[in-house]
């Protein structure tokens, strides 16, 4: 071709062309690196981070009292040395809920609170959104040792004189419908103090009458009456718009001198469930559950009593009809739990009952809050426990309304002054609300691994909702910086000296 002006020109075109066909990715990967498929890390955008773990704090000085709070997630990955990491890949029992005795004593305080304050700590006790949440309660089937007098529902001979009473329906009732109204998934848990007097006898070998509200033995001649009796119980309670959802057969079964009592050892409560009690519920369509014992851990040192739920369970025709198993905390080791549940995990363990008093401070923060989060909240739970319920809610500042027989050295987990307005908040109520505050029901309690150490006690779940929660307690006299991480976020909080902090969270 000859050499002419026009070919160059042409050669200067071809290879702008080439050039700009070479510089195209270049610019495309400038401005578009997501679709470039270049591996190196995107540049990082800063960004305010969300204030998205709400927190729970309560000291034993009471300088922080449920105090809600909030912190961030780190923004880097923590190297600290006291870094909790959850693993909900790791799984143990289904939280059924935490609460309170509602005694008739309870009813009878709150009864006398003005309608407006009565609602505003109904409200913050057991409102999942606007309050703590408190979500199962405990009450008696007849009268407790915190009732306004002695009764059962049939006092009067012949299961068919069987009938509600007044403090049922004047206090009792009343106040759980109030509390329904405030939380619609609040469960209910009933355990008679005694049968009726007239079901009674003195042992099972003379059988002979036993017309007392404390001791003596159900008749089995009358066990089907008797559970007759819970039946017809259940069935009122449910037409006053009360779900019963679960039973125990006795309160205290070792315990003779209540002042409102019946002994009903463990192969007596076996024949009972299996052949009244059970088939009874079964007829009658009822689903409430039935939860065998209802007392101490050590079994009251009897020695043909040891492992009382544990001996029902081996009776196949008994067990069948049985959920679990419900403790109390007055003698014997919480390791017991342990125990009962590595022999039959296939059976649920609640915590019934646990009392503070002046035997042991109970209205010193100080002394308690510890103690009590320790024994009874971390210490149930972390021994498989569904669900945690303390005795009484709300006494006076006399410790009552009480009676002859009844408890006159305990304090409730609240106790209210005689305006019926100013109230004072022990150990109890501190110990459920920092678990019910961010553990809801259904929640599962899930492993974790990473830091431990003498005085540093805790605990995670993973809520129905997808949230984690996790509940610890410093027992140390200063403070201490943990971090949890949950895979994905971690945070970091400074615990303060002999406190409970209770964290929720998305995940």
């Amino acid at each position: 071709m000859p050499f002419n002006q026009t070919n160059i020109m042409m050669n200067k075109r071809t290879i702008l062309f080439f050039l700009v066909l070479l510089l195209i990715p270049f610019f495309t990967a400038c401005g578009k690196q997501e679709n470039s498929g270049l591996t190196s890390n995107p540049p990082i955008i800063s960004k305010p981070i969300e204030k998205n773990v709400t927190i729970y704090v309560t000291t034993s000085s009471r300088s922080l009292d449920l105090s809600k709070q909030s912190v961030e997630f780190n923004s880097k990955p923590s190297m600290s040395p006291s870094t909790i990491t959850l693993t909900p890949s790791v799984t143990y029992q289904t939280m059924d809920g935490f609460g309170v005795a509602i005694t008739g004593s309870t009813c009878y305080n709150l009864m006398l609170m003005k309608q407006v304050d009565r609602t505003k700590f109904l409200t913050e006790t057991f409102s999942p959104n606007e309050g703590l949440g408190f979500s199962y309660v405990r009450i008696s089937i007849g009268c407790s040792d915190f009732s306004l007098s002695e009764y059962t529902c049939c006092d009067e001979k012949g299961i068919e004189n069987f009938g509600l009473q007044g403090e049922e329906r004047n206090y009792v009732i009343p106040i759980l419908k109030e509390i329904l109204a405030i939380n619609p998934i609040l469960k209910v848990l009933g355990s008679p103090w005694t049968c009726p007097r007239w079901m009674k006898v003195n042992n099972l070998t003379e059988k002979k009458p036993f017309d007392s509200w404390t001791s003596g033995q159900l008749n089995p001649d009358y066990y089907e009456d008797y559970a007759t009796y819970f039946v017809k119980w259940i069935e009122a309670f449910a037409t006053e718009g009360v779900k019963i959802t679960a039973i125990t057969p006795q309160n205290e079964p070792l315990n003779r001198g209540n002042s409102a009592s019946l002994f009903m050892g463990w192969k007596e409560q076996k024949d009972f469930i299996k052949t009244a009690l059970g088939p009874q519920f079964q007829r009658a369509g009822l689903d409430t559950k039935i939860y065998a014992f209802d007392h101490n851990y050590n079994y009251d040192n009897i020695v043909d009593q040891k492992g009382y739920p544990l001996n029902i369970y081996e009776d196949d025709d008994a067990s069948q009809y049985i959920a679990g198993a419900a403790y109390h905390n007055y003698g014997g080791d919480r390791n017991e739990l342990n125990v009962v549940h590595n022999q039959r995990p296939d059976k649920d363990l609640i915590f019934t009952e646990t009392s503070i008093g002046t035997w042991n401070s109970g209205r010193d923060l100080t002394t308690r809050l510890m103690t009590d989060m320790e024994d009874v909240a971390l210490g149930t739970i972390n021994n498989w426990c569904k669900s945690v319920i303390v005795w009484n809610l709300m006494l006076d500042n006399d410790r009552g309304p009480n009676r002859q027989g009844g408890c006159r050295t305990c304090y409730g987990a609240v106790d209210i002054d005689y305006d019926y307005k100013t109230i004072t908040r022990n150990s109890h109520y501190y110990i459920i609300g920092q678990l019910s505050a961010v553990v809801k029901p259904g929640a599962i309690r899930i492993g974790t691994k990473g830091y431990t150490a003498d005085g540093i006690i805790y605990s995670a779940f993973q809520n129905t909702d997808g949230t984690y929660a996790f509940v610890i307690m410093n027992k140390l006299s200063e403070e201490k910086s943990i971090t949890v991480n949950d895979g994905i976020h971690n945070f970091t909080y400074k615990i303060p000296a002999k406190s409970v902090a209770s964290y929720r969270w998305n995940n």
